[in-house]
């Protein structure tokens, strides 16, 4: 009788214990703790032995079966990732990832299984929902999902919020170009859209922490974060008015399958959240390039001389700019098929190809989805349409598309920025995306995607007051935030006084001209459109010309050296034997800093920097021998260390 119950209770034990497991990243400093309880999952985070995330729950809801309640244990599963890859387009070029994993398998009342597999590196989480096949069914909709967030109370946020759906211009939202709350008490932030990935978290004294998601493509819906309920933020699907009511919010699959991961950065400083590959950590590309595509600084007239500058002679004046300067390309902005013309764009790119320049055309994504009306129109909606355009593209040489106002998130959208990317590569064509949602691991994903806006760019610095009042505080933002997971096409480098053609009155530019250089550093897409004008070759001093003929735009290392996002930020960037060490003020008053360089000790540098009074200057400098450096940085100025 004794032995009997020495067995039940060994069961027991065993049983309590399967329904409780931990994952750690390979330092041992993360830690992911799962537990189903009461028949629902939740997991946890620890860092360094701090929590991050308090119990949160994990879910789906399908229309085949639902796995939010009622569940039962079925099995655990642990492994190992170790891989090392090359990337030409994002942060950093060589990457090695080495992350923990656990597959905790679940099934709810009909015995339909469902996994959550969670992978854990160091600073990084990377978890996704696999659903095996149930029984004869083949294809299901994901309704919805209850991944939830649970922040210690006293943490902060650093949030920008979801558009309303169907508004702004020609009811093009939403297109992620919203403001910011920042260090905002959590129990505030309840937006009732919700919020866009990526979001910051202070936790207290104790870290941050970042989440996004990846590998979203035309498998599945794009989502968002809810606004805090009940101490929990949850993932969100997109609201069914997108698109013009057209398409399902949830996710079509076909079984078997899993979802996109979603991700969590996360550490004592900022230094993991600027730092991180995550979202290209766990994606593989989807196909390979149909050539080697070549990445640079372009022109681009419609940013300051606006719809008038449409014209073959300004255009002229753009190719000729881009030559000067060396750029590699012009972008060529709406209208142009109006306004050019298709047998006149021909001799413009013949014209721009005599001097060095490629070129990139615009164009309009739909004719269903909202209202946007400029030309060319109806162009890339359908297969049929775009391969017929992309043929002309490319017989006539040109070598990227900017393709804007897609205004959603429902899987129909996704699909639609898929198709784009992959039938443009069969015609060597790369692909910006304008109006656009965040791209989630799609500079792996897709060899000629060279990326997007997804931000309140330069073109709201030319249209609105307080977003030029705000400049400096959102620069400071976007490499902690946005630029952190993704390519951002800006579109900066604004060099005149004011934000028009005439340059004389207007939209002042409330910036340094050394913030404006800064920011080709701190602002990392492969492929940037520079807001430079003809006038500025003889406006603006010969040293910050030259810098941006040398300013590469990809790059092989970047590490956080100092800020905070909304007061201040300073990166470091190196391309081959070049570093460039850039900084941005947003602070009312300037900031002297005394940066930790030990990469660079005893070197060498120009410093490029604004006086007191706010004028330009360059100067030869040392870092010393223990590797730090003082600067000061005007108030809405920059800095620029660089060797190259």
């Amino acid at each position: 009788m004794k032995k009997l119950i020495f067995c039940c209770l060994t069961f027991i034990s065993l049983f309590t214990y399967a329904q409780e497991s931990d994952v750690k990243s390979p330092d041992g400093l993360v830690k992911v703790s799962l537990v189903l309880e009461d028949g629902k999952l939740f997991y946890s985070v620890n860092y360094d032995q701090k929590t991050m995330l308090d119990k949160s729950p994990l879910g789906l809801e399908t229309n085949a079966g639902s796995f939010t309640e009622q569940l039962s244990f079925v099995k655990t599963k642990t492994g190992i990732v170790d891989q090392s890859y090359t990337q030409d387009r994002i942060k950093k070029s060589d990457i090695h990832y080495k992350a923990n994993t656990l597959t905790y398998t679940i099934k709810n009342e009909a015995d339909q299984e469902i996994s959550v597999h969670f992978q854990v590196s160091n600073n990084d989480i990377a978890f996704r929902y696999e659903l095996p096949m149930w029984k004869e069914t083949k294809g299901i909709l994901v309704e919805k999902e209850i991944t939830g967030y649970k922040f210690p109370s006293s943490s902060t946020a650093f949030l920008s919020n979801m558009m309303r759906p169907m508004t702004g211009f020609a009811r093009t939202a939403p297109s992620y170009e919203s403001g910011y709350v920042t260090d905002e008490p959590i129990d505030k932030t309840s937006a009732r859209l919700g919020y866009v990935f990526p979001g910051l978290f202070k936790i207290g004294n104790d870290g941050w922490v970042l989440l996004s998601e990846t590998g979203v493509g035309s498998n599945y819906t794009a989502s968002h974060l809810s606004g805090v309920q009940d101490g929990v933020y949850t993932v969100s699907y997109p609201q069914m008015e997108q698109n013009n009511g057209f398409g399902s919010p949830g996710a079509q699959l076909g079984l078997p399958n899993q979802t996109p991961w979603r991700t969590i950065t996360l550490g004592n400083s900022l230094s993991p959240i600027v730092e991180t590959t995550i979202p290209y950590d766990v994606v593989e590309p989807l196909y390979e390039a149909s050539q080697d595509y070549k990445y640079g600084k372009g022109t681009w007239s419609w940013i300051l001389w606006q719809d008038n500058s449409m014209n073959y002679d300004d255009q002229v004046k753009f190719i000729d700019l881009a030559a000067e300067m060396d750029f590699e390309y012009i972008l060529i902005d709406a209208w142009w098929d109006d306004r050019i013309g298709y047998d006149r764009m021909e001799e413009l790119i013949k014209y721009a190809n005599s001097k060095n320049v490629d070129v990139f055309l615009w164009y309009n994504s739909n004719g269903t989805a909202n209202d946007a009306f400029q030309t060319p129109l109806n162009k890339m909606n359908t297969s049929i349409a775009r391969k017929k355009e992309m043929k002309w593209l490319q017989e006539a040489g040109v070598k990227g598309l900017k393709v804007d106002f897609f205004g959603g998130d429902k899987q129909e959208t996704m699909r639609l920025y898929e198709d784009i990317l992959v039938e443009a590569n069969d015609f060597g064509l790369m692909v910006i995306f304008h109006g656009a949602t965040l791209p989630r691991g799609w500079e792996r994903m897709y060899p000629n995607f060279v990326g997007s806006e997804a931000v309140l760019a330069s073109e709201m610095l030319v249209f609105v007051q307080d977003i030029r009042e705000k400049e400096a505080f959102y620069a400071t933002l976007h490499p902690f935030i946005r630029n952190t997971v993704a390519s951002m096409e800006f579109g900066g480098i604004l060099l005149n006084k004011y934000l028009n053609k005439g340059n004389q009155s207007g939209q002042e530019r409330l910036t340094t001209d050394i913030f404006q250089l800064a920011t080709g550093v701190l602002f990392q897409n492969p492929v940037q459109m520079f807001g430079l004008t003809p006038n500025n070759l003889e406006d603006v001093p010969d040293f910050e010309l030259d810098f941006l003929r040398k300013l590469p735009t990809t790059w092989d290392e970047t590490i956080h050296i100092d800020g905070y996002p909304g007061k201040y930020s300073v990166l470091a960037r190196r391309k081959g034997d070049h570093w460039y060490i850039a900084g941005v003020n947003a602070e009312a008053d300037a900031k002297t800093l005394k940066l930790k360089l030990p990469m660079v000790v005893g070197e060498k540098f120009n410093l490029y920097n604004d006086d007191k009074s706010k004028k330009p200057f360059i100067k030869t400098v040392e870092v010393g021998k223990e590797g730090v450096f003082e600067v000061t940085i005007q108030s809405r100025g920059g800095f620029v260390l660089t060797n190259h």
